[in-house]
Formats: structure tokens, sequence, C-alpha cells
């Protein structure tokens, strides 16, 4: 297509960082956004004005789907992507898709048929793909520097018991507190698997029972492991979620025929590398930042270390018609590698640890065993399949813990109100 693409966004609390990119993108054009929440689209209307944008602000996914819109980000619940991305996809609009991909089996083969179907560009939004030292290391990866893959880990850690009110709202079935523990693992896995183009094969999953979340309403384990085979024989690591440490963790490493990559365990947009010279276990290592191919200034106004910018970016080029933004893009078979080993690692989990195979959904013949697999912790996809996110059946976590966030939310909106005020009258005066 020609000129610029007009983009709207569905959910605008994690939705706030593509909207102020898309505010200033010379490829895109910001429409329209929705939002239940008002104060959400308030900013919005402000941000709308200080640009001078023409934008439509709605409450309601039914008044939004009727916008003039040539594509939408999907920034709404992490459960509830796929029904809204398959509504999108068949009324004509290409769909960038926040994490995650899907929640169920079933979900990602409808997915990947829809996408299949219409036509439309899909594109998986994750983000930790594009850190400065996850590109380096696609980069070098596929110039063959380190040679084949041999063993990875992938590690994303972050205790989110101090934000839990304000990203949970004190809601008993908010998708945080219903979520298995498996679920959350695109960070880890995916920079992993873009690197290095191989997908999954077969995964175990192992977790934690959940040793401090409970309090704050979070039902499931505290943290999840993959041990995932992929199809070249190499084996794969990934852990994610809460676990205590500050800074939170964003860790990986490849091994490989000819050397290693690791990001740095405490500065994770810091990169080593070690290469085996002519003599056996004799080698250079170098530790360094790497930089990206972009304006810097660009990637210093993205969240997440700069990689949400190119989130947004590939998506706009790419209908745009760019070649090289069409592979920096993940597509939808990607998103699927990298999002149904968490679904299959809690079935392992459920079912003593035992392997399950990652089907290919590119390959049709495998499709039919999973149209109906609705096996999650979320009841109204799972229906009769539905499983507890907490596989040692404790006791009901009580009201009072939904409630204590609930009033602590409602403090933290409050206090930032407050200090909203008095920074506009200091600005003032």
């Amino acid at each position: 297509m020609s000129g610029r693409v007009k983009v709207g966004v569905f959910g605008a609390a994690r939705g706030m960082t593509m909207i102020k990119q898309l505010a200033n993108s010379q490829d895109g054009v910001l429409v329209a956004v929705c939002d239940k929440y008002k104060p959400l689209l308030d900013k919005c209307r402000a941000l709308a004005e200080e640009k001078g944008l023409k934008l439509e602000l709605f409450e309601d996914f039914e008044d939004f789907i009727q916008c003039d819109m040539d594509a939408v980000v999907l920034a709404n619940y992490a459960n509830e992507h796929v029904p809204f991305a398959i509504r999108l996809l068949e009324s004509g609009r290409h769909v960038m898709s926040e994490v995650l991909t899907c929640a169920t089996m079933a979900e990602g083969l409808r997915l990947a048929e829809a996408v299949e179907r219409t036509g439309k560009i899909y594109c998986y939004a994750e983000n930790y793909c594009y850190f400065n030292t996850t590109t380096e290391m696609r980069k070098r990866y596929m110039k063959g520097d380190f040679g084949e893959l041999l063993h990875a880990e992938g590690e994303y850690i972050h205790d989110c018991s101090s934000i839990w009110p304000d990203i949970t709202y004190g809601e008993r079935n908010h998708w945080r507190n219903q979520c298995y523990s498996s679920f959350y693992c695109t960070h880890s896995i995916g920079p992993i698997l873009f690197s290095t183009g191989l997908r999954p094969k077969r995964v175990i999953g192992i977790e934690n029972p959940n040793t401090y979340m409970r309090q704050y309403g979070m039902n499931g384990g505290g943290h999840a492991m993959e041990i995932i085979e992929l199809e070249n024989g190499a084996t794969l690591k990934s852990i994610h979620f809460s676990l205590k440490r500050e800074p939170f963790s964003v860790n990986y490493e490849m091994y490989c025929e000819k050397g290693v990559m690791e990001t740095d365990r405490w500065d994770f947009q810091k990169l080593h590398t070690y290469i085996e010279g002519e003599e056996l276990c004799k080698g250079e290592h170098l530790e360094f930042k790497p930089e990206f191919d972009v304006a810097k200034e660009l990637v210093e106004a993205a969240g997440h270390g700069g990689s949400d910018f190119f989130t947004v970016y590939y998506f706009i080029r790419q209908i745009l018609g760019d070649e090289e933004a069409k592979k920096n893009c993940i597509d939808v078979y990607q998103a699927l590698d990298m999002c149904t080993p968490g679904i299959l690692a809690f079935k392992s989990i459920c079912n003593g640890n035992v392997p399950f195979d990652v089907p290919d959904f590119r390959d049709k013949t495998v499709r039919e065993q999973y149209r109906n697999d609705n096996f999650c912790t979320f009841k109204e996809i799972a229906g009769d399949q539905w499983v507890s996110p907490d596989r040692l059946n404790r006791p009901e976590i009580p009201d009072s813990a939904y409630q204590a966030m609930y009033r602590q939310w409602q403090e933290n909106l409050e206090k930032a109100k407050k200090e909203n005020s008095d920074n506009n009258a200091n600005v003032a005066f």
C-alpha cells in the first residue's frame, strides 16, 4: 500500500507505549484508541491535542472496529488476544498482537487459519527479541560466527508483588490471578527461537507451587521452567516469572559449536561472547554493549531498553511492502512456536512432568487433533476442559486478599493524582 498506515490501538494501558510511538511515526498515523477505562482515554485525548492529531476514542470494541483503519495493535488482556485478532483479520485489518499469542492450542490453530484465510499481516510484538543484545545474537548466529546451537537458556524473572494491585485491580478473575505458571513464557523462549530460526519439538514442564504470591491473590504456581528439545536436537531451558531478584532478570545464553554468546546477568544491555581459536579451549572473550542500527534518539524514546520501537516500526514497514521489515517481523507460526510450549508445559506439569510434542502448525496434517483442545485455566475459554491453576488444590484465596489489593490500587491512584496536581502547580508558578 502507499501513504501512511492508519492504525488503531485496542488497550491503552500496555498500549500507551505504542500510542506514543504512533503519534510520532513518519509511516503510520494513530487514528483510534479503545479502552474501557476512561482515564486512559483522557490521556490519549490530551496527547492527540498536543500532537494535533484527529483521534477517535472508544470504550466499546464494537464501535472501535467500525473505525476507518488499516491495522490494529492488540494490547488488551494477554489471554484474550485471539478472538479479537480473528475478528480484525476477517474485517480486512492487519494485526500486531502483544504478548501472548494464544491461551489454548485450539486458539492457536484458529489464529493460524485466520491469517492464512484472510491473507492479512499478523505480527507478534515479542519485544524481547529486539533488545540490542538479542538483536546482536541473532545477527551473529545467522552469519554463522558461532556454528550450530547445542544448548540455550532463556530467563525472565520479574517479581511483580510491588505492582500487583496496579495490574490486577483487586479482581479475583483477572487473567494474572488465574493464569497457569507456564503461560507467560515467550519473553524467555522467544529470543532464542528468533535468533536461531529453530522451532521447538518436545517440551517438559516443571513449576514451583507459589510460595509468596498467593497472599496477593495469584492462584497459579510462582514460576515455571520448560525443558525443550529443538528440531536440531539442541536443548533449551526456559525459566520465568516470580522470584525475588532486583533488578529483574533478562538473561539469554547460546552455547554453540564454536563458542558462546551470553547476556550479562546484571546488565541485560551488555553482551559477552567467546569464540574458540585454533587451539582447543582457548579463544577470544569480548564484553560490550551492541549498538542499534537506528538513530539513538528513536530507541531512547521507546520502552523496554528501546525494543518497543522495533515492534511497531517493523509492523508498519511490512504493511508498506518493506521486505527487510518482513524478515525482522515475527509471523504467526513463529509466534505459536514461542507460545505453545508454555501451554503444553502446563499440561506436562498436570500429568506428572511427562513430555509433550510441540506441533508445527505450518503442517496442516497435524492440526485436527488440536482443533478442540481448549485445555487451560481460564474458565470462559476452557469450558469443560478447565483445569485449576493451582495443581495442589489449596484452600480458596479469601476475598480479603482481593479487597486489600483493590484498596491499595485506589490509594495508588489517589497518590498519583495528587503528585500530578502538585507537579502542575509547580510548573504554573
